[in-house]
């Protein structure tokens, strides 16, 4: 059967969109790989998560390569001062975007708890970063309960194997015993003793 083809637009689901991403960052690093070793030729690849996490794949060191392009796109600022810049400002962009983050959700925990009392003081946006990650818990919540459910059936199971063994093992013992009785009920020579032999 044939994929259908894939549309080439934001995936709305954030769940979808991240191991869509992960996905297909392994599959970008693996191809770069493979067009390195096969062709001979110094790939570099820098990949940024939409969290700001950072990738990348360099054949002969990312310091070589990025001069190279540097020598090669006739860039006016030194590769470790750009390096340095290009740094600070990630890590500015980072720590703002992970305190506006923290703040929304602190904002959203409020209007949870409050039962909406904080509705007006919400934006749209805000709103719609608060119900994506409702959904990321709410999925991180029915994998852990899926995950304990299925714990737990395993010991069921486990315990059912042990109840059932034990009860073949007393069914074996009473038949044993049964087939004992009915062997002495059959035999022609009585397994009593005469009360005479034992009078004095």
């Amino acid at each position: 059967m044939a994929r259908g083809k894939v549309q080439m637009k934001r995936i709305e689901n954030p769940v979808h969109r991240q191991v869509t991403f992960c996905k297909r960052r392994s599959g970008l690093l693996k191809k770069a790989k493979e067009l390195s070793v096969l062709c001979d030729a110094e790939i570099g690849v820098f990949i940024f998560s939409p969290h700001g996490k950072f990738y990348e794949l360099a054949t002969n060191g990312m310091q070589e390569l990025v001069e190279r392009y540097m020598k090669v796109s006739g860039g006016n600022m030194q590769p470790d001062e750009q390096a340095k810049e290009t740094q600070s400002l990630d890590a500015k962009e980072e720590i703002n975007m992970l305190k506006k983050e923290i703040e929304i959700l602190q904002k959203g925990l409020r209007y949870l708890v409050g039962g909406g009392a904080e509705h007006s003081q919400m934006t749209m946006d805000e709103l719609l970063m608060l119900e994506k990650n409702l959904e990321i818990w709410i999925c991180h919540i029915r994998s852990k309960k899926m995950e304990i459910m299925s714990k737990e059936i395993q010991l069921l199971k486990n315990k059912e194997g042990i109840m059932k063994a034990a009860n073949q093992y007393l069914q074996d013992k009473i038949e044993e015993s049964v087939d004992f009785s009915n062997f002495a009920s059959m035999s022609p020579y009585p397994l009593t003793i005469q009360n005479e032999i034992f009078e004095f």
